[in-house]
């Protein structure tokens, strides 16, 4: 297998994020201009970083299902599919998204210099659905006050779970993406007591340590989003922001999940909004509510490099982007309780 060069899915998380999730408009020339980007979006980011060797600048780039068949047809990565709306006790919805970019920096200006030079270069030919500026919250901690990222895999054990490798020997190198924006209702976390809110995140506030099997709930939401197979944890790489608009009452947390299969990140979701077993869903869930969701690809640096010069796939093969909202249940699973 030839060896490919990654996009930076396990650089080091940084203090700030950028995320824009954007829908490609119709016609060959706004799926053009996306193709043009592609080949110089390492380019793009170069000229920002250099400004600011320090600032630690990158971005990922992410292609969404419909937007694959409309700009490279096939083949097409394995487990490449539109997000799969869950209802469960709570609800996950899924919503548009043909491209999302992440952009990391130490700090804002650097985010917002590429972002604003990537969106001068798609002009008209994409339009932004969901646009969220993120932020190191003190040590690394979520507007609820917990830590984020604790188990987060490093080195090796980031790639090894986070890229693509024989199982898709044709797209070795990607990986995929999930992400989804939960608001938070401060004023109802706040109003319970510190040991009730270890209990639902599964550690202690203060120091960040893991609870004892003996007191930590099944329906943690660390013992749900924890997954083995054959005795081995199978592990995601989290970089969540924190992000909000206190004039507008909207605080948050902007999940984001790289995995070298989607799969590993759906059966979280469906262990937390529909529980395990059912009806044992994550409590975390009554106050954070997902208002977005959406799943992408993240094709190699090298891929990218490389599509500019991709031709057109033919007309039957370009269809427009699919809803966004999959069948309930498509996960497999029934609606236990109405939203």
């Amino acid at each position: 297998m030839p060896s490919t060069v990654p996009q930076p899915v396990d650089a080091r998380l940084t203090r700030s994020a950028l995320f824009l999730v954007a829908t490609i408009g119709a016609g060959a020339d706004a799926e053009g201009a996306v193709r043009g980007l592609c080949g110089d979006l390492a380019a793009l980011v170069r000229s920002v970083g250099i400004r600011a060797p320090e600032g630690e600048l990158s971005c990922i780039m992410g292609i969404g299902a419909g937007a694959w068949d409309r700009l490279f047809g096939a083949p097409k990565p394995a487990e490449l599919h539109p997000f799969r709306e869950i209802r469960g006790v709570h609800h996950a919805p899924a919503t548009p998204g043909d491209l999302l970019f992440h952009i990391r920096a130490a700090d804002m200006d650097l985010c917002f210099e590429l972002a604003t030079h990537v969106m001068t270069r798609l002009a008209s030919a994409v339009s932004v659905v969901d646009e969220v500026h993120g932020f190191k919250y003190f040590d690394s901690r979520n507007l609820l006050g917990f830590v984020d990222g604790t188990e987060n895999p490093v080195a090796q054990a980031a790639a090894d779970a986070t890229l693509i490798g024989d199982e898709d020997a044709a797209f070795a190198g990607g990986s995929y993406v999930i992400v989804q924006k939960y608001l938070h209702d401060l004023a109802k976390w706040n109003a319970l007591p510190v040991e009730v809110q270890e209990k639902i995140i599964g550690r202690t506030k203060l120091s960040d340590i893991e609870l004892d099997d003996a007191v930590k709930p099944t329906s943690a939401h660390n013992a749900l989003t924890t997954l083995e197979e054959g005795g081995q944890e199978l592990k995601i790489l989290r970089d969540n922001m924190p992000f909000g608009e206190i004039g507008k009452g909207e605080f948050g947390t902007y999940f984001i999940g790289y995995a070298r299969s989607p799969s590993r990140i759906e059966q979280m979701l469906e262990n937390m909004f529909v529980g395990k077993p059912p009806g044992n869903y994550d409590r975390l869930l009554d106050v954070s509510r997902a208002v977005t969701g959406s799943l992408f690809f993240v094709p190699s640096s090298d891929f990218l490099e490389g599509a500019a010069d991709v031709s057109a796939p033919p007309a039957e093969e370009s269809p427009a982007s699919p809803p966004a909202s999959a069948p309930a249940g498509s996960l497999g699973i029934g609606s236990l309780k109405g939203d």
